[in-house]
């Protein structure tokens, strides 16, 4: 018998029950560069080429503070094969310095130079070689100066000013013109609850000048147009930040500096602040052609800027019960030569500087210094680190001269949902602290000196000294520490924070595909990833095409600040809603006569098709769109904040709030001052994981970090030169994996109501506290106070 058919209408509902799209948020879906990075395919900006580009070269200052009394680039310009060489005087607008704040960064020096490495003059030639010879044979006079290099060389009455004739905004409130900015934090009354305190601590801590240390060197190409503009591809965390900054020096309006997101080899704060851009724009647009500007690691340590070293007195007060009574604290950040994100830092610093705890009677003052050391600025926790290693050691204090335990004081004390901060903001979503503090303490201990029991056949690089072969068990002593911190989300203090995506859908070949077109920069967090995701969970399709990012679609502001997946992804996920909305009126319009449920149920986009909350199918997307794209652009905005009070800090400064603890298991050779980390145990509270295994990556990336910050990370800068001393991965080291601990995560999932998905940040949270974890296990194997950062071998034998 013939089979009976029918052709059934676009938009006739079928009971088919679907099931959710694969690759949605939720799943640990692997990154689309990922095996491209491991295998060594994955184009980097440092890989760029044009046909026939030159080859930018950056001349620096060989000294830190001194007067440029004359600048002679004729030899240098002589030599074949260079086709320029410029200073500041060929600059070719009246703008002549940039910054993300405070516009006091010269393109190149003029009159003097501020900090060692500072760019003088640009040279571009036909060969990198050439560049960089022709560099060598631009001859500058200079008269040196004294330098800056501490508070007390900084805040003396005979001090030489870094900048004088400041006029920026900060300049008013701040006592010294060589502070860049300060932010007192005042709530209570902490004399009066000095009275009550049965126990108070204090403490002076050191905290070492961090480099970022990404592994991808500044790099860039810049072609000249045809328009007298210039397409720049670039490694950077912000383009529409560095459009802003470049196009005014350039003399262009900002719609013929295009830019282009090129590979990114990591950047933890360091690409916030232009470095090469400019360089290369210039050159270009001098010579006509393409320039191609690559630092070598030396230079990369001079191209960008390092974590704030700090100084910070802290005095804590608590009842003879365990409860805290007062905070009272003085941090004191170098900013270096230039301002960079200086205030940004001390903002955090000082609104964070009590850490996840219940205090009410605060007194809290941070200040950021210009000096003559290398500017500082972002890097990945951003004043919050240094506030977490200082205030979780005097906890420690606190707890052993109660005699209790340091994580059930720390428990006791600890900041929940509706706690007050000491500027006043309510904490409004969860804080697990007391929860995160139990978790790392429950875990099972890794088994003690594992090493004994294998005898002969003991592996070295589990003991103190790893290959260098120095340790046999002798003097080896287990500690343990634990830590626990708190860092703001999202751009703060009332900055017009948000993101802007655009999402188009349309039918390629019988099946819808999203494009998502965002200026995100993925350095390396996963983005891509999940903004695939979201599109996948919100329209239902699984072919997702993520445009490259560039500055012909609006902002999408920084990767830093653990922002990007709750602003851009936040802005990809409201533009994706809208794209819905649009996709849902067209099927209303077109089969809307075939079922009651287009008018009355709520319809979802599931696997290419629309369907009912109750999984009924009504039509497929391809037979919807037939041949009509959808496109939408919108921005995507957190809730505001407001800066704080410039006398008492108070005001509700940040967006959200995230928490990591960590627990250390070191062994130290207190013989020979080695230590090995054996174990970092986290727990953090991520809101909502969109991507479990880019969760536990970021959380294992952070919690490195900081522990190379705790035992070697260091830039060492001169104290009478101002020079730094060991700007090279041969003297500034970081941990490698054979340094790397074993790292189990526990993630809790408490979701922020106010958030996208209920998501929290959380690429920074675990750099803060496993810093003072392992000097905590430190000091607990050693006895010692260790007050530092890093800790090196000759602290612990007493050989400094």
């Amino acid at each position: 018998m013939a089979q009976n058919t029918r052709t059934v209408p676009a938009g006739t509902p079928t009971n088919v029950t679907q099931k959710h799209t694969k690759g949605g948020i939720g799943e640990s879906t692997l990154r689309p560069d990922g095996t491209l990075k491991v295998t060594g395919e994955f184009a980097y900006s440092s890989d760029m080429w044009h046909e026939d580009m030159l080859w930018g070269q950056t001349l620096r200052s060989t000294v830190a503070h001194a007067e440029i009394v004359s600048i002679d680039i004729s030899e240098a310009l002589a030599m074949s094969g260079v086709y320029a060489v410029l200073t500041y005087d060929d600059l070719p607008a009246e703008m002549k310095n940039y910054g993300l704040e405070i516009q006091d960064t010269p393109v190149l020096a003029h009159g003097r130079v501020r900090h060692h490495g500072e760019p003088v003059a640009l040279i571009a030639a036909d060969h990198p070689e050439t560049a960089r010879r022709a560099a060598a044979k631009v001859k500058i006079e200079y008269r040196e100066l004294p330098v800056v290099t501490d508070e007390a060389s900084a805040l003396a009455d005979d001090a030489p000013l870094i900048h004088e004739g400041r006029d920026d905004h900060h300049i008013g409130h701040v006592p010294h013109p060589n502070i860049v900015h300060r932010q007192p934090i005042i709530r209570g009354n902490v004399e009066e609850a000095r009275k009550r305190a049965d126990v108070i601590v204090e403490g002076e801590y050191v905290f070492g000048m961090q480099d970022q240390a990404f592994l991808g060197p500044e790099s860039g190409l810049a072609v000249p147009s045809e328009d007298g503009g210039v397409d720049l591809y670039v490694a950077t965390q912000w383009l529409h930040s560095d459009l802003k900054q470049i196009a005014p020096v350039l003399g262009l309006p900002e719609e013929k500096v295009r830019m282009t997101l090129s590979g990114v080899g990591g950047a933890f704060g360091g690409r916030e602040d232009l470095s090469m851009q400019i360089h290369a724009c210039l050159l270009a647009l001098r010579t006509g052609k393409p320039v191609k500007i690559v630092y070598n690691r030396f230079e990369s340590f001079f191209g960008h800027v390092h974590r704030h070293p700090a100084k910070l007195h802290y005095e804590h007060g608590a009842t003879k019960d365990g409860k805290l009574t007062h905070l009272k604290a003085r941090i004191v950040l170098d900013g270096g030569a230039y301002a960079s994100a200086s205030p940004a830092v001390v903002g955090n610093a000082s609104s964070l500087g009590a850490g996840p705890y219940v205090v009410d009677d605060v007194e809290i003052e941070a200040v950021a210094l210009y000096t003559n050391n290398p500017p500082c600025g972002a890097m990945r926790g951003f004043g919050a680190v240094q506030a977490c290693f200082a205030y979780e050691a005097q906890m420690d204090k606190l707890a052993a001269k109660l005699g209790m335990d340091p994580v059930e004081f720390r428990r006791m004390n600890a900041m929940e949902q509706g706690t007050i901060m000491p500027t006043g903001q309510v904490v409004d979503s969860p804080a697990p602290v007391a929860e995160l503090l139990r978790r790392v303490k429950a875990r099972p201990l890794p088994p003690e000196q594992q090493w004994l029991s294998a005898g002969e056949q003991a592996d070295v690089r589990a003991l103190p000294g790893g290959l260098s072969n120095t340790t046999h068990g002798e003097g080896v002593v287990r500690g343990v520490g634990y830590a626990v911190g708190i860092k703001n989300v999202g751009f703060s203090e009332g900055f017009d924070d948000y993101s802007t995506a655009r999402v188009r859908l349309e039918v390629i070949n019988g099946e819808p595909v999203a494009m998502v077109h965002t200026a995100m920069a993925e350095v390396g967090q996963g983005g891509v990833t999940v903004h695939a995701q979201i599109a996948r969970t919100e329209l239902g399709v699984t072919q997702v095409t993520i445009h490259p990012a560039d500055t012909q679609v609006g902002s999408a502001g920084s990767t830093s600040a653990s922002r990007q997946t709750y602003m851009t992804g936040g802005a990809v996920k409201n533009t994706c809603e809208k794209v819905r909305e649009t996709v849902l009126e067209i099927g209303r319009r077109k089969f809307g006569s075939y079922h009651p449920a287009w008018a009355t149920a709520e319809l979802l986009l599931e696997n290419g098709k629309v369907v009912t909350d109750g999984g009924e199918v009504l039509a497929d997307l391809a037979d919807l769109l037939e041949g009509e794209a959808v496109d939408q652009e919108h921005e995507f905005r957190h809730r505001p904040t407001v800066p704080f009070d410039l006398v008492t800090g108070q005001g509700d400064g940040h967006v959200q709030y995230t928490f990591a603890a960590h627990r250390a298991v070191v062994e130290v050779d207190t013989e020979l001052g080695l230590v090995k980390v054996i174990e970092l145990a986290t727990a953090q509270d991520v809101g909502k994981a969109l991507n479990m295994l880019s969760v536990v990556g970021q959380i294992q990336g952070g919690t490195t970090q900081g522990l190379g910050v705790a035992v070697m990370e260091e830039i060492i800068v001169d104290p009478k030169t101002a020079k730094v001393r060991n700007p090279s991965f041969t003297d500034y080291l970081i941990p490698t994996i054979l340094d790397t601990p074993t790292i189990p995560v526990d993630v809790l999932e408490l979701a922020d109501p106010n958030a996208p998905y209920g998501l929290r940040g959380l690429g920074e949270a675990p750099t803060l506290s496993s810093t003072p974890a392992v000097l905590a296990a430190i000091r607990a194997a050693t006895g010692l106070e260790l007050n530092k950062t890093p800790v090196r071998p000759e602290a612990l034998t007493g050989t400094l």
